[in-house]
């Protein structure tokens, strides 16, 4: 496949996906990553995303935590403008509604349409800016393109590249089978003026023989007149910042653990909650060598581990409903009256306490928590957006902050103390809580973290690796994805699409068939004689 330079290359692409979680953030994030290591100026967008991972930007918002990785992709800071529309899911009917990084309302599926006329001129604005300023700018899709019940207000997928003229390039995941029939499909529901902007396909999580799969392609291609771009391979090494909640699923590990650099393993219980918000908190934990984090959904997941971790959610009240009723909140009461390690992050540190008085995410008044920390909540209609930093006992710690609930009060001792002198979080034996998402991927403190979990927890054969760095670990990432993308991807092909921009004299499926449909129905009519 191409390497080299990309002199003087311009202009913008779209990556659609046959399905979510088809592999869009990660191509994007790579072909970011491929093009800043050339020197070009290179930008991330994505304009509507649905995901309760988020991350607070330098400009004061919020947007998808897979916008914030591609922002670093392209050597740049996470900005509310590589995501100006972002829908955070609170219920199954409903989601809190994010413009330009700061929540507006609340919404369903059926009054969003309402707001589709604003926040189209909202995208437009954003991208226009972003093409202007930056050399190309490679665009995310949201979902697939194929959901054609919503193509009449679509934001994200054919109705942008429509509005922007831009370059479709869709990928699918061919792990999860029929890969062949998703991408053929995907152009084929689609309109004649939506198919003449897709310019071609990727596959995705390739396991073996690729020389298999070329009388596939080839078909593919005869059938709707678009090449593949190339085949990726399944990556075992890419696992941080999943954005879609799809992944995290009860009983799964966390990432690819490494043997342990002692003698003993330290086991950690992440809960799956059914609204869970950042769960890539977690993730930090699951870096480290002889660290084996799973995700669970049931009480008894939660014997003999060394830790237990209550991510956030974005229905606190509701998912603590959901912990009483799946018998997880009297396994955490027990274990606390044993001895064993909590941690709660933001919303699960709201759910360790006494008090919730929530009237802004479940209208529920006050309700009684977990009772396992000295701590009351009161939830306010403004979010807190914030970076943050601070330290504990010496190390300096930064992470953010986005949540509604406010502490009324605490009776603990703090966890830590913020850098503007007051303190944050809360420490009752062996529970302990926090607001600060990210605080795990402080490399000095999640090493003490661990050491004081296996202490408490008599593992005395675990030891904590003293080199663990997790940026580190990410950057590593994004180099991969963006090797990947120079060794498997037709990146000269890439680069052309990209300088020709929208070519709407590429064929229709309909076209392509046709005499491909005259054969057939010859074939069958000469074979039924009588």
């Amino acid at each position: 496949m191409s390497s080299g330079p990309a002199p003087g290359v311009s202009g913008a692409l779209l990556v659609a996906g046959t399905t979510s979680d088809a592999g869009k953030s990660v191509l994007v994030a790579g072909l970011c990553r491929m093009l800043a290591r050339r020197g070009v100026r290179v930008a991330p967008f994505k304009a509507q995303n649905m995901s309760n991972n988020s991350v607070v930007t330098l400009d004061g918002g919020e947007i998808g935590r897979a916008q914030a990785l591609q922002a670093r992709a392209c050597g740049l800071e996470p900005s509310v403008r590589f995501n100006p529309v972002l829908l955070k899911p609170g219920g199954d009917r409903t989601s809190q509604l994010v413009v330009r990084g700061k929540a507006v309302t609340t919404v369903g599926a059926r009054d969003y349409m309402t707001h589709r006329e604003w926040l189209r001129g909202v995208v437009a604005d954003e991208l226009e800016a972003l093409r202007d300023e930056f050399d190309v700018v490679i665009c995310e899709g949201a979902g697939s393109p194929a959901e054609i019940n919503l193509r009449a207000t679509d934001l994200a997928n054919m109705g942008l590249a429509q509005a922007a003229r831009l370059p479709v390039i869709v990928v699918g995941d061919i792990d999860r089978g029929g890969v062949l029939a998703h991408l053929f499909g995907t152009v084929a529901v689609l309109s004649p003026q939506d198919q003449a902007l897709i310019s071609g396909f990727v596959v995705n999580k390739f396991r073996g023989d690729v020389s298999l799969l070329g009388p596939g392609l080839d078909q593919l291609e005869a059938l709707t007149g678009r090449p593949t771009l190339g085949v990726i391979p399944f990556a075992d090494g890419l696992w941080l910042d999943a954005e879609d909640s799809l992944g995290v699923v009860g009983d799964a590990p966390v990432g690819r653990p490494e043997p342990p650099v002692g003698e003993e393993w330290l086991r950690v219980a992440a809960i799956r909650l059914p609204r869970i918000s950042n769960s890539t908190d977690v993730e930090a934990l699951a870096c480290e060598p002889g660290v084996s984090v799973h995700w669970v959904n049931e009480p008894s997941r939660l014997i003999d581990v060394d830790l237990v971790v209550v991510p956030g959610s974005k229905s606190t009240v509701t998912d603590l409903e959901w912990l009483r009723r799946s018998g997880i909140a009297d396994a955490l009461v027990r274990r606390a009256a044993n001895g064993g390690a909590i941690l709660g992050i933001c919303g699960g540190y709201q759910m360790l306490g006494a008090v919730i008085d929530d009237t802004v995410e479940s209208d529920a008044g006050a309700v009684p928590g977990l009772g396992l920390l000295d701590l009351e909540i009161e939830f306010a209609a403004d979010k807190v957006l914030a970076r943050v930093d601070g330290d504990s006992d010496g190390i300096p710690l930064c992470g953010y902050e986005i949540h509604h609930g406010r502490v009324r009060r605490n009776g603990d001792a703090p966890l830590l103390c913020a850098a503007d002198g007051s303190k944050e979080g809360s420490v009752r034996g062996s529970v302990r809580g926090t607001h600060w998402h990210g605080l795990l991927e402080n490399d000095r403190y999640r090493r003490r973290f661990l050491a004081d979990v296996a202490e408490d927890a008599g593992r005395h054969g675990f030891v904590v690796a003293p080199d663990t760095d997790v940026a580190r670990i990410r950057e590593a990432q994004l180099d991969l994805l963006a090797d990947l993308v120079e060794q498997h991807l037709d990146v000269a092909a890439v680069l052309s699409i990209l300088e020709a921009g929208a070519r709407p004299g590429l064929p229709t499926i309909a076209s392509s068939l046709g005499s491909r449909h005259e054969t057939i129905k010859r074939g069958s009519t000469e074979s039924d004689g009588p």
